[in-house]
């Protein structure tokens, strides 16, 4: 089948292919479990661009605009979407295999008003450093809560 056939290609990438081995599992669809994990994929490529781009605001030596601040906020939303629909998983007695998993979520939710508390709510260039700095970190926390599922 081709969804044989995309799991094989991609299985250099253990990351990846473990991602799409739940893609094939119901054609009209994708149970919650698979989308959390689409939305793990999500939040990563999300937060490493948006860590990108306060490092290039920073480096413009521009302050942070209203577009990044919507960005801002679309990133927590994809961790607290994250974060929720990982609870309603967890209800259907699934869970991940080490317990610290549930670490890694409570630090995705967080990081981000952390760091707008740190700041005090300001936009200048110093200010995206300190975002540019968290959302990287966020980046990797993702990254590192999906090792811990399998």
């Amino acid at each position: 089948s081709a969804c044989i056939c995309i799991h094989r290609r991609l299985e250099l990438f253990p990351i990846i292919s473990i991602s799409l081995k739940s893609l094939c599992y119901n054609r009209v669809a994708m149970p919650l479990l698979a989308i959390h994990d689409r939305l793990w994929i999500t939040a990563i490529i999300y937060s490493t661009a948006m860590g990108c781009w306060a490092f290039l605001l920073a480096f413009q030596r521009r302050d942070l605009d209203s577009n990044f601040w919507g960005a801002l906020v679309i990133n927590e939303i994809i961790y607290v979407v994250q974060a929720v629909l990982g609870a309603v998983v967890l209800f259907q007695d699934s869970q991940p295999a080490r317990c610290v998993h549930y670490l890694y979520v409570i630090v995705g939710a967080i990081t981000i008003p952390a760091a707008f508390a740190f700041t005090k709510g300001r936009g200048t260039r110093r200010e995206a450093s300190v975002y540019g700095i968290s959302l990287l970190f966020l980046a990797g926390i993702a990254v590192r809560a999906i090792t811990t599922v399998l």
